[in-house]
C-alpha cells in the first residue's frame, strides 16, 4: 500500500466561498496539504470529492 496521497489539484483553481471549484478542497486544505498526515490526507481527498460532486450539482453539472 502507497503511503503517498495524491492530491486531487486539477490546476483549475478558483476559490468560490473558500471551497476550489477544481479539486473541491477549502482554502485551509489547500494551504495545509504537504503538511498533512497521510490519513488526514486520504479524509481531505474523500470530502474534497463529495464537495465537488455537490457543487456541481448545484449549478446543474454532471
Amino acid at each position: 500500500m502507497s503511503k503517498e496521497v495524491k492530491s486531487p489539484c486539477v490546476s483549475l483553481c478558483h476559490l468560490k466561498h473558500d471551497v476550489c471549484t477544481g479539486c473541491g478542497r477549502s482554502k485551509s486544505e489547500i494551504t495545509e496539504w504537504k503538511s498533512m498526515k497521510h490519513k488526514a490526507q486520504k479524509m481531505t481527498v474523500e470530502r474534497a470529492a463529495v464537495r465537488l460532486k455537490e457543487m456541481r450539482k448545484k449549478e446543474g453539472k454532471r
